[in-house]
């Protein structure tokens, strides 16, 4: 009943942010997202009722702020935390210049997460933080220190609503506690778009509206289009990411080709392999294993690996978002400000490597990463050395400009010597480096770029049976590939690369591009390997499907599931969880054979969330063992036409679950594993 009296309200108030965004031209877009791509560099804040558990629930300390969800807390339960949140050591300035100290552009903030609390003074619900003991709009504050501190406000909201009577669906485990009989999600979309409004034109100039909890199946693309349209109505200079919409790639973040992407990807726990020419993107990140708060865990990275991780994202053209999860009380870890410091004083000193620069404009850095800037009629490269050279020497290979100036940033007035052989610029550097955690050079060119990466030596796979198509490909004009095919660097009378070239036997290929007899690049190498398929098995009559063993416990890395009680077994067609009896602390032994179609090399991969391991013929292919969110690795094998016996073993403790099993061949594009292929 505490909904109803706000329904009239919130129905006229989503019917005016009903508003049309103007499409926007390429420069306006552009001009939309400068400051974004500018920063770099920004502060994630979980912060609700989940740091009061502190990520401890009946004994067990391995939850966050999916705590409700992840230990089934009945609402009347949960609830009851809204009466004990009262963060008194709370201190916005303290916020703000924690973030601005640290290097920081930008601070995203739950102002709503998945448990449908909200941490701001809403007229949609009385489920709020002005109804606790603490009785202040943390948000409020938030905008007027970050505004004081130079830094820009941003809000995340949540989709996905635990607690709303009108959010659908429900969780197995809670129809009991939240009936669904009555729920209608019209209402609840009208709901959420009244609290948008709120957020949008009650804390001053908002940056980005950070949406999650996009991907179950009653949000849809049309949703998420009309959001986005009617958030930029309100606020047309409004950054908005793409779990508005339902077309990201999991926890790779980026959006699937055709589908509505708002104006940037967003990969969690990851970083992209490469950078991503025309798209922008922001890798979010924890310091240690969970969003919110939890006491228990101490597992935090380094600073010298998250100083480290802002050089690799901005070298590839993205953006960080490193994320503090803060107590109870309204305080952060100590544990997240010592690290915050340490970041903070590299940046002092190196900021320009990092704000507003481009991707590294080279396909391999032994040494380290690269970040660009084009200013007037120069291009400047900032050298993060991450190995540093035994020998006195950085060798920048590919580079044909000549340099106008280096220098070490945590060094300025102190210039190094460059010289030149063939295509590299060789700059002398001292003994040892300034910086242990990342040293920049500052090495200014003359003239445009004038660079020639080492030529991409391509194939669908490392191993083969019989024999391999290969490739040797250039994006440099005016340029021929010499390649050799017994590991020796190419000269200027090696082969010269004319078509594909088909190999039979182990192989290592290096490649380099010449120009007038000159090399003008680094060399590429790539290492063919050919194997010796396993033998199929004879198996008389096999049935369809995968056999299966299902168990319950709760582990951080696959168990010895051959050691436990089977709670369950029988067979399935495909790697289900249908027989599973909880929604958390299971796991499964997958075991059967696969038909494969012929002699040929085959990749198999695993997503999964938490861990899994595939087996073929008891080899170990893929690896993907361990606490984790969604994470797909692969493994490659040479494998003879016929039956041969496969074992996939899952486990899931707390969180989402998914266990996906994918196949690929020369013959075969990747795909989920035919169910036609498996037998028991």
């Amino acid at each position: 009943m505490r909904y109803f009296r706000y329904f009239l309200f919130f129905i006229l108030a989503g019917c005016r942010f009903h508003t049309v965004a103007q499409p926007e031209t390429y420069e306006q877009h552009n001009a939309r997202m400068s400051w974004w791509r500018e920063a770099r560099f920004g502060m994630f804040i979980h912060w609700g009722l989940y740091a009061i558990p502190a990520g401890e629930w009946k004994g067990k300390t391995g939850y966050g702020e999916w705590v409700r969800h992840s230990a089934e807390i009945p609402l009347n339960v949960y609830d009851q935390f809204q009466g004990k949140f009262n963060p008194v050591r709370f201190n916005a300035d303290a916020w703000a210049r924690t973030a601005r100290e640290a290097g920081m552009k930008y601070l995203v903030i739950t102002s709503k997460h998945h448990d449908g609390f909200c941490m701001f003074d809403t007229r949609q619900t009385g489920f709020s933080i002005m109804n606790t003991p603490f009785g202040r709009d943390v948000m409020k504050e938030l905008s007027a220190a970050c505004r004081k501190q130079g830094i820009r406000l941003c809000f995340y909201y949540s989709i996905m609503d635990w607690h709303h009577p009108d959010y659908l669906p429900r969780r197995d485990w809670e129809a009991m506690d939240r009936p669904a009989d009555s729920a209608s999600f019209d209402r609840y979309v009208a709901y959420m778009k009244a609290q948008l409004k709120e957020l949008i034109t009650q804390y001053g100039d908002i940056g980005v509206l950070w949406f999650d909890g996009e991907w179950e199946n009653n949000w849809n693309e049309t949703w998420g289009k009309e959001l986005y349209t009617c958030v930029r109505g309100l606020r047309p200079d409004i950054l908005v990411n793409n779990r508005v919409g339902a077309g990201r790639l999991d926890m790779e973040g980026l959006t699937r080709e055709g589908a509505f992407g708002g104006d940037f990807g967003t990969p969690e726990q990851q970083i992209p392999a490469t950078g991503i020419p025309g798209t922008d993107w922001e890798t979010c990140m924890t310091m240690n294993d969970h969003w919110g708060y939890n006491k228990a865990d101490k597992n935090y990275k380094p600073a010298r690996e998250l100083i480290r991780m802002l050089a690799d994202i901005a070298s590839k053209g993205g953006n960080f978002l490193l994320n503090v999860g803060p107590t109870a009380e309204g305080t952060m870890p100590t544990e997240s400000l010592d690290r915050l410091k340490e970041i903070g004083k590299w940046m002092k000193v190196n900021g320009e490597a990092i704000y507003g620069t481009q991707a590294s404009p080279f396909t391999d850095t032994p040494w380290g990463r690269c970040t660009m800037k084009k200013e007037n009629d120069s291009v400047i490269l900032y050298l993060h050395i991450f190995h540093w050279p035994t020998d006195g020497r950085l060798v920048v290979s590919g580079l044909l400009n000549d340099a106008r100036t280096a220098a070490l940033l945590p060094q300025p007035g102190r210039s190094l010597p460059v010289s030149r052989f063939d295509d590299a610029l060789l700059i002398g550097v001292p003994s040892l480096p300034p910086d242990s955690n990342n040293t920049v050079i500052k090495l200014v060119l003359t003239g445009p770029l004038d660079l020639t990466n080492p030529p991409v030596i391509r194939a669908d796979f490392d191993q083969f049976v019989d024999k391999l198509r290969i490739e040797i490909v250039s994006s440099q004009p005016g340029v021929e590939i010499r390649f050799t095919g017994d590991g020796t660097d190419p000269v200027d009378t090696s082969f010269l690369y004319t078509e594909p070239l088909e190999i039979r036997g182990t192989v290592t290929c290096k490649a380099r591009c010449f120009r007038g007899g000159k090399a003008v690049s680094g060399t590429a190498a790539r290492t063919f390997t050919q194997v010796i398929p396993y033998v199929a098995r004879a198996v008389e009559n096999p049935a369809a499907g995968i056999h299966y063993r299902y168990y319950e416990g709760t582990w951080d890395s696959l168990p010895d599931f051959d050691t436990l009680k089977v709670i369950r077994e029988g067979s399935l067609p495909c790697f289900s969880f249908s027989p599973r009896a909880s929604l958390e602390r299971f796991g499964f032994s997958y075991t059967g054979y696969i038909r494969v179609p012929e002699r040929n090399i085959y990749t198999f991969y695993t997503a999964s969330d938490d861990g899994s391991r595939l087996y073929i013929d008891g080899k170990l292919v893929v690896d993907n063992d361990g606490l984790h969110s969604l994470l797909e690795k692969e493994g490659t094998i040479g494998l003879a036409r016929g039956l041969h016996a496969i074992r996939v073993v899952f486990f899931e403790k707390t969180g989402s679950d998914e266990l996906k099993v994918s196949v690929k061949s020369p013959i075969l594009p990747k795909q989920p594993l035919p169910a036609v292929w498996l037998f028991h």
